[in-house]
C-alpha cells in the first residue's frame, strides 16, 4: 500500500449506523430527540445552577461545569452523525476528523476530573462536614475547575499530537460512525498492535485507573459512615447513588472503547452511543431526581415564573 502523509489525505470514509432509507430515518430521529433532550437538560442545570443563589455552592458549581462538558461531549459527534443520517453522507475531511478527535478527548479529560473533584467534595461534605466551608470553598472550587480544564486539554493535545503526525495508508475507512484514536490509528501505515498498546496504555490505562480509584473512594466514604452511624449511612448512600450511577455510565463504555481487545462494530457502536447520547441525556434526570436542593430550586424557579405570569 502506499503510504501518505497525513497532510494530504484528502477525507476518511465514515461507517454509518444504518444503510437502509428507513433505518437511517429512524437513527436519524433517535438522535435528535436525544440530542434536544441533551441541550434543554444540560442547559437547564448549568441556567439553575446561575439564577439560584440556593445553589451557589461547590457541589452545585461542579454540577453545572459536568453539564457543559456531557453538552459538549455530545455536540462533537451527535449533530455531524444527525447530518451523516438524513444525507447518506459518509466522508468527513482530515482535518475535521482530526477536530473530533481531539475535542472528544478535551471534554473526557475534563469529565474525568470532575468526577474526580467532585468524589473529593463528597468526601469533604460526608466525613469532614464541620470542615467543609473551609476546605472546600467557592474559591477552590473555581481553582480546581480550571485545573479540570487545563489537564483534559493537555490530555488532548498528548492524543492529538501522537496521531496527526502518523503516516496513513489507504483505504481510509475508519469503520464508525465517528473518529476516535481506537479506529483511526489501524489505517496508519505502521504496526497497528504498538499503536494500539499506545491508545491501551494512555485513554485506557486512565479510565481504567480513575474509574477504580473513583468507586474505591465512594466505599471508603460509606464504610467511614457506617462506623459512625447507621441511619448516616442511608443518608450517604441516597447522596452517593447519583454519583456512583453517572460514574459508571460514563467509564464502562470508555473502558471498552479503549482497553477492549476484541472490538467488534456492533460494540463500538453501541458502546459509543451510551458514551455520547444516553449518559449526557441521563445525567441531567439523574441529579434534578435524586437531589433534593435541585428539586427545591425547580420548584422555586417555577413559582416565580407563574407570579411574573400572574402580575403580567
Amino acid at each position: 500500500m502506499d503510504q501518505v502523509n497525513a497532510s494530504v489525505v484528502p477525507e476518511f470514509v465514515l461507517l454509518g449506523l444504518a444503510q437502509s432509507f428507513g433505518t437511517r430515518i429512524f437513527f436519524g430521529l433517535f438522535f435528535s430527540l436525544f440530542y434536544v433532550g441533551i441541550l434543554f437538560g444540560n442547559l437547564f442545570i448549568v441556567f439553575i445552577v446561575i439564577v439560584d443563589s440556593h445553589l451557589h455552592f461547590p457541589m452545585y458549581i461542579l454540577l453545572a461545569n459536568l453539564s457543559l462538558v456531557d453538552l459538549g461531549l455530545s455536540s462533537t459527534t451527535i449533530p455531524r452523525t444527525i447530518s451523516d443520517l438524513l444525507t447518506s453522507c459518509k466522508v468527513i475531511s482530515f482535518h475535521s476528523c482530526m477536530t473530533q478527535m481531539f475535542f472528544i478527548h478535551v471534554m473526557g479529560g475534563v469529565e474525568m476530573v470532575l468526577l474526580i473533584v467532585m468524589a473529593y467534595d463528597r468526601y469533604i461534605a460526608i466525613c469532614k462536614p464541620l470542615h467543609y466551608l473551609m476546605i472546600m470553598n467557592s474559591k477552590k472550587c473555581i481553582i480546581l475547575v480550571i485545573a479540570a480544564w487545563v489537564i483534559g486539554m493537555i490530555h488532548a493535545v498528548s492524543q492529538f499530537l501522537f496521531v496527526v503526525n502518523l503516516p496513513f495508508c489507504g483505504p481510509y475507512n475508519v469503520g464508525s460512525f465517528y473518529c476516535d484514536l481506537p479506529r483511526v490509528i489501524k489505517l496508519a501505515c505502521m504496526n497497528p498492535y504498538k499503536l494500539e498498546f499506545v491508545v491501551s496504555a494512555n485513554s485506557g490505562f486512565i479510565s481504567m485507573c480513575t474509574f477504580f480509584f473513583l468507586i474505591t473512594s465512594y466505599i471508603f466514604i460509606l464504610v467511614s459512615v457506617r462506623q459512625h452511624s447507621s441511619t448516616d449511612l442511608s443518608k450517604a448512600f441516597v447522596t452517593l447513588s447519583a454519583h456512583i450511577t453517572v460514574v459508571v455510565l460514563f467509564f464502562i463504555p470508555c473502558m471498552f472503547l479503549y482497553v477492549w481487545p476484541f472490538p467488534t462494530k456492533s460494540l463500538d457502536n453501541f458502546f459509543a452511543i451510551v458514551d455520547f447520547v444516553l449518559t449526557p441525556v441521563l445525567n441531567p434526570t439523574i441529579y434534578t431526581l435524586r437531589n433534593k436542593d435541585m428539586r427545591l430550586a425547580i420548584r422555586r424557579l417555577s413559582r416565580q415564573v407563574l407570579s411574573s405570569r400572574e402580575f403580567i
